[in-house]
């Protein structure tokens, strides 16, 4: 039969052509695959040599007390940016604040603001004592970079909160002696010093202080400012309110940082920048340091979760109004409802992690220059997240600023650069303030 001949003879030639065909495809796919592992390889071969070489910097972490229970701490209960998870992640600085929070602004609660402070100084001076860490406090960017070059992790101290001094001006030479060198006159709450971005809330009337107490900084405050840019201090305006913030920058002879600030166009929340406060640091040259905490990264300007979590908030018992997802955790007594009430506005967010971090460092870069950008984790105090959550995961910021294409020299200046600068201007201005007292000095002298 001629036609079961033709069978037969196309048979073999079909499995041929097919057997053809499956193997081309599979070697496009091999080469494919080798081609994206190359690709991925190549990628990230190049974010650590540019993360290795660089002076990576973290503008603020909370320092955490060692054998004091924390709700901030790593799941390992030690803090996020021990020298173990630093050297982990190749982080080489960071600053570590003494912070205190709300607390009576009467001689009690400037007494024990003070002696938290006292207490948190002490833990970082222990990290220090112990050789295995190889660390050093850092008094000055000179130090800074002498410190990286010969392998050591920089610990800079800060200052966060003027219930601290009190109303003693003269608190804040102290702090500098000590070895304080960046300075932010505002927690949560407004003090003598200046009004706050995160007002007060109280449970017992279930009201808010008002917005604004001082108008911005009180006469104290500026007078604080004057002082610390005197001393050689890096003034810090993160949590200031926004009125506060702005009249810091104009009254600063040096340029200011936001050590842990996102964007609040991005994400409106009081905590976060506005577009004016942003604009006044770039023009003066400063820096905002960008955080991974999710309650300042999340989509704010989507109606239905703004009500879901209104209801959360309404179902916890704590006002549906609020300044973040996560604010007024601390007024649920009961542990097991506030366990719950965290894990579900956590849920309601999603999943805010690099992405949405980088796209706040995109819009600062884009609007006023990569000169004024950086990082600071705001971590042991609720920062972090999966690809961030501590010091050891350092690197994949640095691999996710490669992805969306800054350089080298950009990531070098996000990293750390940015900061340094501001450090070597505002050494630069006090110097020029001390010789200027010693001529004054001299003249008065010869008279």
């Amino acid at each position: 039969n001629r036609f079961d001949a033709m069978t037969r003879l196309l048979i073999p030639l079909l499995l041929l052509i097919g057997y053809q065909v499956s193997y081309s495809n599979e070697s496009n796919m091999t080469e494919k695959t080798s081609g994206s592992l190359d690709k991925h390889f190549s990628l990230m071969s190049q974010a650590q040599a540019i993360h290795t070489s660089a002076l990576t910097l973290d503008a603020h972490a909370d320092i955490e007390i060692p054998g004091k229970p924390s709700n901030y701490a790593g799941k390992d209960g030690l803090s996020k940016v021990a020298p173990s998870k630093m050297r982990a992640g190749g982080l080489d600085a960071v600053v570590m604040t003494v912070a205190v929070g709300p607390m009576p602004r009467n001689s009690e609660g400037y007494a024990a603001a003070k002696a938290l402070a006292e207490t948190k100084l002490a833990a970082v001076k222990t990290i220090v004592a112990n050789k295995d860490n190889n660390a050093t406090i850092i008094l000055s960017s000179d130090e800074l970079i002498t410190a990286h070059k010969n392998g050591e992790l920089a610990l800079i101290l800060g200052f966060q909160n003027g219930l601290i001094l009190g109303t003693n001006l003269n608190e804040l030479d102290t702090l500098y002696s000590s070895g304080v060198r960046v300075f932010a006159l505002t927690h949560m709450g407004h003090n003598d010093f200046a009004d706050s971005s995160r007002t007060l809330f109280d449970s017992n009337t279930g009201t808010r202080e008002p917005d604004a107490e001082h108008g911005g900084l009180s006469a104290l405050g500026k007078s604080a400012i004057i002082r610390i840019n005197a001393l050689g201090g890096i003034m810090d305006i993160s949590q200031l309110s926004s009125q506060a913030a702005l009249q810091a920058i104009e009254l600063s002879t040096t340029p200011v940082i936001a050590s842990h600030s996102n964007v609040r166009a991005l994400t409106k929340v009081s905590r976060n920048l506005s577009d004016e406060e942003i604009d006044r640091i770039g023009e003066t040259g400063g820096v905002i340091h960008v955080a991974p905490f999710r309650g300042y990264l999340y989509n704010s300007s989507d109606p239905d979760l703004d009500e879901s979590i209104r209801a959360v908030r309404k179902e916890s018992g704590i006002s549906e109004d609020y300044l973040y997802p996560f604010e007024l955790y601390w007024e649920i007594d009961d542990k097991a409802l506030k366990k719950d009430f965290i894990i579900q506005i956590s849920t309601l967010l999603g999943p805010i992690g690099l992405k949405e971090m980088v796209d706040h460092i995109d819009y600062i870069a884009n609007r006023i220059g990569v000169d004024h950008v950086g990082i600071g984790t705001d971590f042991n105090h609720g920062s972090g997240f999966a690809g961030f959550d501590d010091a050891s995961d350092a690197l994949n910021v640095t691999i996710e600023l490669l992805k969306r294409g800054y350089s080298e020299e950009d990531i070098n200046k996000i990293w750390g650069g940015n900061f340094i600068r501001v450090w070597q201007a505002v050494e630069k201005d006090t110097n020029k303030i001390h010789e200027a007292a010693d001529v004054f000095y001299h003249l008065i002298i010869e008279l």
